[in-house]
């Protein structure tokens, strides 16, 4: 039997065609209505949401980088931060139904990779942690959602589905489909435990577990019981017996 490889079964086949802009913007456009329950139409979105017009200059200003006009892209990326608060470097990959909810003061770093699906609320940062040429800042896979103000710092991958609270700052790796709160992040949340909304993404994202009080509150527990042990300890000690208050007569 001949030898064969693994893609010796794609021969013949070809490779799934990329979506042209036209179709990508169109999807960044037509995502908004199930990710926010204030969207009244695409008319609207696309005349008022900073946030979509945001990724529309930079699907504009990334082409122009893989065409190597770096100045011309760069210029592009400048000028959309002018008018929508939103800082995209345009060598940044962002994939498919992008949306960054209320687009103010997000920023996203040159290196930074984001699947499909992901939604950004404001003040989001996706930014690097070295000096060092090649790639500095996070890659997030399909369907993650960053909540308002959170800093996601440094080359790491936060998994497929995750989810990062509120003004959280993460710096090391998310596993798929878990929730990531606090400073630094901790995982807090499995799949498991989280509501489900059927075709909407769950906008509960302020709904998050507090790791470190709950640390605390076992703490305060735990020596509230032991001072109890201690004081019952104490008074058993110190209670003395008939002959012990028994005096003799001089």
């Amino acid at each position: 039997m001949p030898y064969t490889t693994p893609l010796d079964g794609l021969a013949g086949k070809k490779a799934p065609r990329k979506p042209s802009l036209f179709a990508m913007l169109r999807e960044d456009v037509g995502c908004v209505a199930a990710r926010d329950p204030a969207a009244n139409g695409p008319l609207e979105v696309l005349l008022t949401y900073p946030g979509v017009h945001a990724i529309i200059w930079h699907r504009l200003a990334n082409r122009l980088w893989r065409a190597r006009l770096r100045f011309a892209a760069r210029f592009l990326a400048w000028f959309a931060r002018v008018l929508t608060n939103v800082d995209i470097h345009p060598a940044a990959t962002i994939g498919r139904r992008f949306f960054i909810d209320h687009g103010a003061g997000v920023v996203i770093g040159e290196t930074a990779e984001i699947g499909d699906d992901v939604t950004l609320y404001h003040g989001v940062t996706l930014g690097g942690t070295s000096w060092a040429p090649g790639r500095r800042h996070p890659t997030l896979e399909d369907g993650v959602l960053v909540g308002c103000g959170a800093k996601i710092l440094g080359p790491i991958t936060v998994g497929k589905g995750a989810r990062v609270g509120a003004n959280s700052v993460v710096v090391d790796p998310v596993p798929p489909m878990m929730t990531v709160v606090g400073i630094p992040g901790r995982l807090v949340r499995a799949p498991a435990e989280r509501r489900r909304v059927s075709g909407r993404i769950d906008l509960d994202h302020h709904l998050m577990p507090d790791p470190v009080g709950e640390a605390v509150a076992e703490l305060l527990d735990r020596i509230d019981f032991l001072e109890a042990r201690l004081a019952h300890r104490d008074g058993r000690e110190g209670r003395t017996t008939p002959q012990e208050d028994h005096h003799e007569p001089a």
